[in-house]
């Protein structure tokens, strides 16, 4: 996301004529696209996607738990 995010910046300057963006080669402001490209072929070939989704799902599922537990839970009686 920080690829796109910073390609979408740099493309922006480069058409508003910002300096020192302005003078860049159009190489070097689509570049951030590619790699943005690149980063999510990896994650999805090597299963980074897969995982940091079951990692969500599983830290979901623990507080859900731990909601359970404390509402079965006897209130505590003040004195």
């Amino acid at each position: 996301m920080a690829f796109l995010l910073l390609g979408v910046i740099l493309l922006g300057l480069k058409w508003a004529g910002v300096e020192p963006v302005a003078s860049l080669a159009w190489g070097w402001v689509l570049a951030p696209f590619g790699a943005a490209v690149l980063w999510w072929w990896w994650a999805d070939w090597s299963g980074y996607t897969s995982r940091k989704a079951m990692q969500r799902e599983q830290a979901r599922k623990a507080a859900r738990q731990a909601r359970a537990r404390d509402a079965l839970r006897p209130p505590t009686s003040r004195s």
